[in-house]
């Protein structure tokens, strides 16, 4: 049968050596009862409570491709410490016809699912109630109880004990300079993304490194958040504002405040940074623009309670100055977020999203798969598979060989026992040679790789499959799972602003491409075992950027015009990687 392997560790404390010690225990349990492991998947330092793990999801994809039976894993909790989770697992690879084993409770079944995953659920909700009541402890004491504000350093040592000490903090200087510059400014007058943008000019680095943005500056009043209303900056600790829990639908933390009387109040005179008239000054102003009838109205309409319905790009642009991404700025605009909000980069111009929407499902429906292109792809893919496929035949006949060389070894020797002969060493050559025969024969039992076969007209069945979703796109009972399944073949796409005009480069997935042209989804990679490829298109477009296809010109890798009918492809074979690169210049 064939298995996989699934190993887990949850700390950053732990070793890394704690996952090959599991995938040892799993591989000596599948030997023994004749499982073929194919691959071992693994996730390091992630909680058992999080279901966004790589390991885990790419296991989960495998399952779905109908190439394995048995999942082995030392227990119920590696796969998930979540009881929702371990139902939802069991349910997920229960219909894809694969078994859940583990060393410590042996084959899966619903009892496991409910009873165990109640106790793991148990043990999760004890171990945090333990973790706080050592943090609160801590923060009683005058210690962190988390992470490192701004402006302040880890202070690293060895207590009496000889044991490293944990939670203490000393004010940093030089950040404790930029703080007070950050008050002061906002206490006259000057806006979050004003301060931002003049700390991001004079080159000042921002928390952990990054840019200065608004949002770190203004954060949010009532949670604590955002450098503005930090209360540590004026010597006074504040513990269990806040608590977090899992979103059910997206396994994400979600934040939620805390009653008052719940927090934990530690003055700390020794951390103070602001003093109380700058702090007094800062409440002030923003007790003014709580108070401004604009703001008021604004909080009126409760914003942040309507979720935004994704737009075709929504969370694809790229600024193709400094690579940041997107955002709105206006009712149907968008520009790079770092030229609008920091100042870092220099292209400030917006677009419509009308229009780059166009212009992108314009290059994915004719320009992603040109049929010279495609069938260049074909051809040079097939030749590296099959390449790699000749080298594990090759492979297979050496085994094959070696199998038929040390059978007839074996069968001597049992003539020469039969004849009466006997060394002390004939045993352990006997052992040895049956021992090799069944590791030949485990290897052998894998099916032989057949040759990958792409079909010859896959641009064209791909450009109608594109069509079609474009026009699903206009039917509001359609629009949602045809927007899906055209994002699923956008990777990226970049915006220039050149001298020339405005170019567009798009890049797609060629597994999730092929996917839909061979009858499949754009979402959900090919079940034949395709890498990921990349594809990159480039298109230039000026003014309102409308593709008119009687003017356009593309411009080869090599620099020589060519007319509409023509296919100028660059394709790079090598490192997984083959892109088809096209160049238009529009004039409206």
């Amino acid at each position: 049968m064939k298995a996989v392997i699934y190993a887990r560790f949850s700390s950053q404390l732990q070793r890394e050596a704690s996952i090959e010690d599991q995938v040892r225990l799993c591989q000596e349990r599948a030997n023994r009862e004749g499982w073929q492991v194919g691959e071992v998947f693994s996730d390091m330092a992630i909680s058992g409570a999080n279901m966004a793990r790589p390991g885990l999801q790419a296991l989960l994809d495998r399952a779905a491709s109908g190439a394995i039976q048995i999942v082995l894993t030392e227990a119920l909790d590696r796969l998930s410490r979540d009881q929702a989770d371990v139902a939802t697992l069991f349910k997920r690879l229960t219909f894809h016809g694969v078994q859940i084993v583990t060393l410590a409770e042996g084959e899966i079944t619903e009892l496991h699912v409910g009873l165990k995953g109640t106790m793991n659920q148990l043990f999760l909700k004890d171990l945090a109630a333990k973790t706080r009541r050592g943090l609160r402890g801590r923060v009683e004491a005058g210690l962190s109880g988390g992470g490192n504000s701004y402006g302040y350093e880890v202070v690293r040592r060895l207590g009496p004990d000889g044991l490293p000490v944990t939670g203490e903090r000393s004010i940093n200087d030089a950040e404790a300079t930029i703080l007070r510059r950050i008050f002061a400014e906002f206490a006259d007058g000057h806006s979050p993304k004003a301060i931002a943008r003049r700390l991001n000019a004079d080159g000042i680095p921002g928390p952990r490194g990054a840019a200065w943005r608004d949002t770190a500056i203004r954060g949010h009043r009532q949670r604590g958040t955002g450098l503005i209303n930090n209360e540590l900056y004026i010597g006074r600790l504040v513990w269990n504002r806040l608590r977090y829990v899992k979103d059910p639908e997206t396994g994400k933390r979600v934040s939620r405040l805390n009653p008052p009387d719940q927090w934990t109040l530690t003055e700390v005179p020794e951390l103070r940074i602001i003093d109380d008239a700058l702090w007094t000054r800062v409440k002030h102003r923003q007790g003014e623009i709580d108070a401004d009838p604009r703001v008021k109205a604004i909080k009126a309409t409760r914003f942040w309670e309507h979720k935004r319905s994704p737009h075709l790009l929504t969370g694809l642009l790229r600024c193709g100055c400094c690579g940041g991404g997107f955002a709105a700025v206006g009712k149907d605009y968008l520009a790079c977020s770092a030229a609008r909000k920091l100042g870092s980069c220099t292209q400030k111009r917006s677009f419509r999203r009308v229009m780059l929407e166009e212009v992108v499902l314009g290059l994915v429906r004719e320009k992603l798969m040109q049929p010279d292109a495609v069938a260049m792809f074909i051809d040079a893919y097939g030749r590296e598979m099959n390449a790699g496929r000749a080298e594990e035949t090759a492979r297979r006949a050496r085994l094959e060989a070696e199998r038929a060389q040390a059978k007839r070894r074996l069968d001597g020797l049992y003539e020469a026992i039969a004849d009466g002969l006997r060394t002390p060493g004939l045993k352990g050559k006997l052992e040895e040679l049956e021992a090799r025969i069944s590791e030949i024969d485990t290897a052998l039992a894998v099916p032989t790789p057949t040759a990958v076969r792409l079909h010859p007209n896959l641009s064209e069945a791909y450009r109608r499959k594109v069509s079609e979703l474009s026009d699903l796109l206009r039917d509001p009972e359609t629009a949602v799972p045809a927007l899906e399944a055209i994002r699923g073949l956008i990777a990226r796409v970049k915006v220039h602003e050149t001298a020339e005009g405005v170019r567009i480069e798009l890049e797609g997935v060629i597994t999730a491409l092929i996917g839909l042209a061979q009858g499949g989804t754009a979402k959900s990679p090919l079940e034949s075992g395709l890498d990921v490829r990349s594809v990159e298109v480039v298109a230039g477009a000026r003014s309102n950027l409308h593709l008119l296809p009687k003017q356009v010109k593309m411009v080869a890798g090599t620099g020589v015009d060519h007319n509409l009918q023509s296919t100028p492809v660059k394709m790079v074979a090598g490192a997984c990687n083959y892109r088809y690169r096209h160049s238009l210049q529009v004039t409206v």
